[in-house]
């Protein structure tokens, strides 16, 4: 499958894996439309992280109707003249929900995610970055967002965790799992490159990507 051929792509992976950087230069390649979280908008995520138990219904609520709302946007969109790279899927919401949420909250939320959720449009691939938690830290770290400073190496885990789950069930769009800890796809071209080769190589619903240092 050749790379026009692909008219929405989205890259997932817990914080720090680098998949909006990745988002960005792919819909740079492609000459796609980039469908980015907008984390800096949640009123409540700050607060979160200081204080997560309080916080957390708030925070997971805003990203839901935000997350939505983006959806449904592209949902109305031409995607037979138009083409997206995106860097969240909504199913990846609920992952989040179970980490923070305790239980009466996770109730609520889980129903309204069911009454609230589209018939969104489904990817042509989506791109999976893995990467150790001790790699996300010091991504987190360099990149210097105050807020973040406070994320622990066992949430980061968990959450690592959870994605490997969510992923290893995932059959609604053909997957390319990529090991992100030693690429440098945003700086690195020969990296970027061998990205794109995989995704015109694949076959079937499912591939990897593995390099080593």
């Amino acid at each position: 499958m050749d790379l026009e051929s692909y008219k929405y792509i989205v890259v997932e992976g817990p914080i720090g894996v680098g998949k909006t950087t990745l988002t960005r230069k792919l819909a740079e390649h492609l000459g796609a439309q980039a469908v980015l979280e907008q984390p800096q908008e949640n009123p409540f995520l700050e607060k979160f992280y200081r204080d997560a138990a309080r916080y957390a219904l708030q925070t997971q609520m805003f990203f839901l109707f935000q997350r939505i709302q983006q959806l449904q946007e592209l949902a109305q969109s031409d995607l037979f003249h138009t083409r997206f790279v995106g860097d969240f899927l909504l199913e990846k919401d609920p992952l989040f929900a179970r980490l923070t949420l305790a239980d009466e909250e996770l109730k609520l939320y889980e129903q309204l995610y069911q009454h609230m959720r589209p018939h969104a449009v489904q990817p042509d691939l989506v791109i999976y970055l893995q990467a150790p938690v001790e790699t996300l830290l010091e991504r987190i770290k360099k990149r210097g967002i105050t807020m973040e400073a406070s994320i622990s190496p066992d949430y980061l885990q968990r959450l690592c965790d959870s994605y490997s789950r969510f992923f290893y069930n995932y059959d609604a769009a053909p997957l390319l799992i990529v090991n992100n800890e030693h690429m440098n796809m945003a700086e690195r071209e020969e990296d970027f490159q061998q990205l794109l080769s995989h995704i015109i190589e694949m076959r079937g619903k499912r591939a990897f990507l593995n390099r080593g240092e």
